[in-house]
């Protein structure tokens, strides 16, 4: 099976709470995870796109879009866009959801 169609898991959907972000450590990177209480799951590494950097998991979700507290940055879950005003784009990463697993891309796991 070829590297970028790999998935992992990384935990229970049910220790992923609604709207908060949590981080998992995955060969060797970060990866914030985000539950929208639509029940989709989205994931980016944990690194803000704004340029002195930060974590993206302590944002505050609310709807498909995640609130970064440190710089007032709305980051569109779906895409990884930072809105309007401001410009930039979040490391997404492959997700999914089976057997209430949350898994997610090898790819993304790799160190970079």
């Amino acid at each position: 099976m070829e590297k970028e169609k790999e998935f992992y898991p990384v935990g229970a959907l049910d220790e992923f709470l609604v709207q908060i972000g949590r981080v998992v450590e995955a060969g060797g990177r970060q990866i914030a995870v985000f539950r929208l209480s639509d029940g989709r799951v989205f994931a980016a590494l944990n690194k803000n796109p704004h340029p002195k950097g930060g974590p993206l998991a302590e944002g505050i979700v609310s709807g498909h879009y995640l609130y970064d507290p440190l710089y007032d940055w709305k980051i569109d879950l779906t895409t990884g866009l930072v809105q309007a005003p401001d410009t930039g784009r979040a490391e997404m990463v492959p997700v999914k959801v089976e057997d209430g697993q949350v898994w997610i891309a090898a790819g993304a796991l790799q160190p970079q």
